[in-house]
């Protein structure tokens, strides 16, 4: 068996059309393959940078072109039975001729192909050529052929199967992409070749159980030997004459169990399945790490409704999570190295589990290794999005082929612990006025509830199944009833106030999320506009969320000072931001056990971008970022409205008790105490206790002058509770004292307070594009102090690091 890439000698060109540039038209260009056309434009200089400016816009062209993209290749023959042309992924709608004949052709971004080439190659040169139609024309006539159906946008992205959110989102771009975006090759084997390995990994009563289903390809009707190793054990069956599967299982004694993070280590052990012929030659072999950890979702009718916990050995996880997009539109971009780096912030952020998106892909084996490794847990939603998709041919077909070949790549990873048919499309069925224009046509029912739970209940038994995102769990109740199921939550964000999240006690809030711009350093390399404005045309442009920038200035508007300038503009709208989503999330967690989860709209961004995320198109983590690391930590101290008064509220997300003595004190802005009550925190393991808070605590003399400090243990939770909103508070003048200096690659930045100093945060890469900060959103009373750790690539002014617009507080606007 050998295997020869066909990644090199590429070229590109644009088929003649109307709104093809000239400088375009009939030129070949160096192609990269993967890849896709943007970038192979982009690396000739014919494009300008799609995310800059308005140039999304202007390129719009690409999307409505045909491409051919042509390599030639040397190929010698030799014994192999068979030699097929692989192609991992195409995008989306290809021709695929060698040697100028056609021997295939495509219409699934997210399912491989393979074509048996063998009779048509010749000794030494070859040609391939794989020609991409414009994916709107394949979308805009099925759409025509099978009737129109509503969505969330005026794109036909559910005609076609392909990302959803290459065809623009509230928080993307549209970029309609083609290409060859996997790997493509040549596979010349004889006999038989594995065709799919399908582990199924469970374990009981101390035991490990690995199921291993095979299907073989056959060349020739000849007997085979299946062979199969994990942690010691070993196994072999034969695979008759005649026959295409086999089952093969290994039983591992005492396996180490994988956790999530947080919650044990992450054992992973290699798995080896040979194919061998009659004669003992190696006629092909698969390898992947596996992990032995059981996973079960308990949706048991209780006195609330219907719970959504997910258990992982027999552990119930409280879930703090954080919905997943594309890292980028352009999908060869993501490297392993960025993907590392979005893990490690969001590990940093004390995520638990990412939510893989319906408008996006299937995420790649280097996501799901890495999830694997660092005990990130993964919900992967089926790639239905936000529109109502038609079920006839020949998307059923598609869809079925896309399904099974995804839940087989991953069934091997112990991090991915649920499968989601869709985003939001049954919600959309009953609330978004779909009914009347479907008039009885299909719309992904029938994926949802019948075809995706059979295929997965098939070829992964041991993972749960949620036919959507939000379900209830019945056809009989709302989908988006927040005492059954999940939910999502989008009034808060488009119509209310961010305290509304108070009114909601989901059992699993599985959306919510509230818009900021990007870092500064983020828009100025994004950006043309002088001067820098919320409504100038960049910024405007790079709003896509419907009335976004009014949605902000409500925000505002309703808790904070007015901003004199975009720099006021840009520090509270981050602010606000992340005081919104805290606000939500300290609330979810303060009702545990009745809400076992919580996953925020979303970690990343794929280009720079006024958007929900909490690190930005250019990996920047905003404000929010750092709000998420305080609210979803470990332990969590948060004071809370009860019955009409306030209690103090600790969740321990621990394997260990939390015992500590706690405070809490009424204090006026200037640090006087008026009020003081102790208390002993006694948190059980992965549990948390509502204390009620005595009425002179809770009740202020002078509401817009004290606020309430509660602080446990030794390594000193806080929480803070103001009793009016800051735009009516009496703040006073920032007083402060601010030393800089040196630090082991970088500066510290030590502020003390001799004022009260409310969300003082630093924003050094205003100064250098490469600088961050460690820490943000710290509120100092009078002679307090707090260090700030800086990194850039070289040391910025101290004068700068210290002074607007860098370091900025509330109440430095007045």
């Amino acid at each position: 068996m050998t295997r020869q890439t066909l990644h090199e000698g590429w070229t590109l060109r644009a088929v003649p059309g109307a709104g093809v540039p000239a400088e375009v038209a009939e030129r070949a260009v160096p192609a990269t393959v993967p890849g896709c056309v943007h970038t192979d434009l982009l690396a000739a200089g014919l494009i300008p940078d799609p995310f800059g400016d308005d140039n999304e816009t202007r390129l719009a062209w690409i999307g409505r072109t045909d491409w051919v993209y042509e390599s030639s290749f040397d190929w010698q023959p030799g014994d192999d039975d068979r030699v097929d042309l692989v192609c991992a992924g195409l995008d989306t709608v290809a021709t695929v001729d060698v040697n100028g004949i056609e021997v295939g052709r495509t219409q699934n971004m997210h399912r491989g192909h393979r074509f048996d080439v063998r009779s048509l190659l010749r000794p030494g040169g070859n040609t391939l050529t794989v020609r991409f139609d414009s994916a709107y024309r394949y979308a805009e006539a099925q759409r025509d052929r099978l009737g129109d159906r509503p969505n969330a946008y005026p794109e036909p992205f559910q005609f076609i199967r392909k990302m959803a959110c290459n065809f623009g989102w509230d928080w993307g771009p549209t970029v309609v992409t083609a290409g060859i975006w996997q790997e493509i090759g040549l596979h010349a084997w004889s006999t038989a070749r594995l065709a799919d390995v399908r582990p199924v990994v469970t374990v009981a009563d101390g035991t490990g159980r690995v199921e291993l289903h095979v299907e073989v390809e056959r060349a020739a009707d000849a007997p085979l030997t299946l062979r199969a190793a994990v942690a010691g054990a070993t196994g072999e069956v034969t695979v008759p004459v005649g026959e295409r599967t086999a089952v093969l299982t290994l039983t591992v004694r005492e396996p180490e169990l994988w956790w999530p993070r947080g919650y044990g280590e992450q054992p992973l052990y290699d798995l080896d399945v040979t194919l061998c012929a009659i004669d003992g030659r190696a006629l092909d072999g698969w390898s992947k790490r596996i992990g032995f950890r059981s996973v079960r979702l308990d949706t048991t009718p209780d006195a609330h409704g219907t719970p959504f916990v997910l258990h992982v050995n027999d552990v119930p996880v409280f879930v703090r999570g954080i919905n997943w997009i594309p890292d980028h539109p352009f999908l060869t971009e993501i490297t392993r190295e960025r993907l590392a780096e979005r893990f490690d912030q969001a590990l940093g952020a004390n995520i638990n589990l990412l939510r893989i998106w319906g408008g996006g892909r299937y995420e790649s084996d280097d996501f799901y290794e890495l999830a694997d490794e660092l005990g990130m847990l993964v919900q992967q939603d089926f790639l239905f999005a936000c529109a109502a998709y038609p079920e006839e041919e020949p998307f059923r077909t598609e869809v079925e082929a896309e399904a099974r070949e995804q839940v087989t790549r991953l069934a091997a990873h112990p991090s991915l612990v649920l499968w989601t048919g869709n985003n939001e499309n049954i919600w959309g069925w009953h609330d978004w006025d779909w009914q009347e224009p479907l008039a009885g046509r299909t719309w992904g029912r029938g994926y949802y509830l019948e075809l995706l739970p059979a295929i997965v209940g098939e070829l992964d038994p041991t993972r749960p199944y949620w036919p959507g995102s939000p379900w209830s769990g019945s056809d009989d109740i709302h989908p988006n009833d927040p005492a059954h199921g999940t939910m999502h939550i989008w009034d808060v964000w488009n119509d209310d106030d961010y305290t509304k999240y108070r009114e909601y006690v989901p059992r699993f809030v599985a959306e919510f999320g509230y818009q900021a711009p990007p870092a500064y350093a983020t828009l100025r390399r994004a950006l043309t506009d002088e001067p820098l404005a919320h409504d100038s045309p960049g910024m405007a442009h790079h709003q896509k969320a419907i009335d976004g920038d009014r949605k902000l200035q409500r925000g505002l508007d309703a808790h904070l000072p007015a901003p004199a300038d975009f720099d006021d503009w840009h520090y509270l709208t981050q602010l606000n931001q992340a005081r919104a989503i805290q606000l939500g999330v300290e609330h979810f967690r303060s009702y545990r056990p009745v809400c076992m989860g919580t996953i925020v709209w979303q970690l990343n961004d794929c280009w720079p971008v006024t958007s929900w995320a909490a690190v930005d198109g250019d990996g920047r983590r905003k404000p929010l970022w750092y709000a998420l690391r305080t609210a979803y930590a470990d332990r969590l101290l948060t004071v809370q409205p009860r019955d009409g008064g306030l209690a103090l509220v600790a969740v321990n997300e621990t394997g260990e008790a939390w015992s500590a003595p706690a405070t809490v004190t009424r204090l006026t802005l200037a640090g006087e105490p008026r009020a003081k009550t102790s208390v002993q925190l006694d948190v059980p393991a992965y549990s948390a206790v509502t204390l009620a808070l005595p009425a002179d605590l809770a009740g202020p003399e002078q509401a817009d002058r004290e606020l309430l400090v509660a602080e446990a243990g030794e390594t000193a939770e806080r929480a803070l509770w103001f009793f009016a909103e800051d735009r009516d508070i009496d703040w006073p003048a920032p007083e402060l004292d601010a030393v800089v200096e040196p630090a082991d690659g970088g500066q510290r930045v030590r502020v003390t307070a001799r004022s009260v100093l409310r969300d003082l945060t630093l924003f050094p890469d205003r100064l250098d594009p490469s600088a961050g900060v460690d820490r943000a959103l710290v509120t100092l009373l009078p002679g307090e102090s707090a260090t700030f750790t800086v990194h850039a690539d070289g040391p910025l002014d101290p004068a700068a690091l210290t002074a607007r617009p860098v370091l900025r507080c509330v109440n430095d606007i007045r």
